[in-house]
């Protein structure tokens, strides 16, 4: 499938200030998980503002650069910040990191996003490997439903088994995206709980689709950073997410690294 032609300026600009050619693997990090980036040996980056056609991000936990480097001698990208529907960017550029991945012709594709907890077995601080996913919207043409949803669940069951080789505890959900940019209220909490929702968040779908449609493997995982709406009798404040994520943070990097070596 062909790519737009503003992701291949992209890539020759970003060749043109020194990335290789080629990466291992692509990391899209979600709201306050950027501290990743102190992970990645031998790294440079570029402001999103620096590179042409790139949209900004606007969301508070998200820096807004492009990171290269590498994690256990391979190269890798990671993207510091992501663009949401609710930030006014049409769903075709949500999917830009997506894009400029398959470009570089990474090999995997780690996703990450905060996301509020429906399951109420969840806690604050738990990951979730997305196993599905449930969408409200119509965002971008979707692959026929046998082309991505099952080898979905086949990545999601590697991802497990890496977690569990690497002592680390996770939960197999069900992603449900909505668009935001505000809380969902507690009648809706309760309806995506009977949908069979496991975490709810703003982003990720878009993503996930759109790497299916380009042959991209990927994982994708959600940090519960909050209960969402109803779970518990407090009240939703972002800076919640940004403090879970801080105290995630190591777990979040070991996961990652291990999935840039094995998955």
């Amino acid at each position: 499938m062909s790519l737009p032609d503003y992701i291949t300026d992209i890539k020759d600009f970003l060749t043109d200030h020194g990335f290789p050619e080629q990466m291992e693997a692509a990391v899209i990090l979600g709201s306050g998980l950027g501290s990743f980036g102190d992970k990645i040996e031998n790294s440079d980056s570029i402001p999103y503002a620096d590179i042409p056609s790139f949209p900004q991000s606007t969301v508070e936990g998200h820096s807004g650069s492009l990171i290269y480097g590498e994690i256990a001698g391979k190269p890798i990208l990671a993207f510091s910040g992501r663009f949401h529907h609710y930030e006014g960017h049409d769903f075709a550029k949500t999917v830009l990191p997506v894009q400029l991945a398959r470009a570089f012709n990474v090999e995997k594709l780690i996703i990450s996003n905060a996301a509020g907890g429906i399951n109420f077995r969840y806690r604050v601080g738990d990951l979730m490997i997305i196993d599905s996913i449930i969408k409200q919207y119509v965002m971008i043409s979707e692959p026929a439903q046998h082309t991505w949803d099952s080898s979905f669940e086949e990545y999601a069951r590697e991802v497990k088994q890496i977690a569990r080789n690497l002592s680390i505890e996770t939960h197999l959900g069900t992603y449900l995206y909505v668009k935001g940019p505000h809380y969902e209220s507690k009648a809706e909490i309760r309806a995506f709980r009977r949908m069979g929702g496991d975490a709810v968040g703003m982003s990720t779908a878009p993503e996930l689709i759109e790497a299916a449609k380009l042959g991209v493997k990927t994982a994708a995982i959600s940090l519960i950073t909050n209960a969402a709406a109803g779970v518990t009798g407090a009240k939703l404040d972002h800076a919640e997410v940004k403090e879970a994520a801080d105290q995630k943070k190591e777990v979040f990097a070991k996961l990652v690294e291990g999935l840039i070596k094995d998955f």
